[in-house]
């Protein structure tokens, strides 16, 4: 017996089909050209108009509070009750300014707390408490 040898058999052909490769293609296509213009598509919204006046900038008022219990508003001994008118004062203010609490080390919170919900029932909603950086 003979062996039959053919030189084509014995090579393979590496050729891709690319049928399947440009129909997938086509339709990938045709699938932007139809979607691409519903991308597009705005919503009309009509937004407020904000003007931009600008409000001179308010000092903050201070407000220390001493271990003792005595107060000060913006560096001046206060008594509570005068306190109370000077923060009523602050609060019809527009914009009402922001109060600064600075309280001493050794002051009872319970003595915070009452100014602070003082100023919050007058108006002052706006409350900072300035701190000391340790030494």
């Amino acid at each position: 017996m003979g062996m039959r040898t053919h030189a084509s058999a014995d090579r393979h052909l590496a050729e891709i089909n690319m049928v399947p490769l440009i129909d997938v293609m086509l339709v990938l296509l045709v699938i932007f050209i139809v979607t691409a213009p519903l991308l597009t598509h705005a919503v009309k919204i009509d937004l407020p108009r904000a003007s931009a006046d600008a409000t001179p900038p308010q000092s903050p008022v201070q407000l220390a509070i001493r271990d003792n219990g005595d107060l000060c508003w913006n560096g001046e001994p206060v008594d509570p009750e005068r306190l109370e008118q000077r923060m009523r004062d602050a609060a019809q203010q527009t914009p009402p300014p922001e109060l600064r609490i600075h309280a001493d080390r050794l002051t009872h919170y319970e003595r915070v707390a009452q100014a602070m919900a003082m100023a919050s029932r007058l108006g002052l909603t706006r409350i900072g408490f300035v701190t000391a950086p340790n030494p």
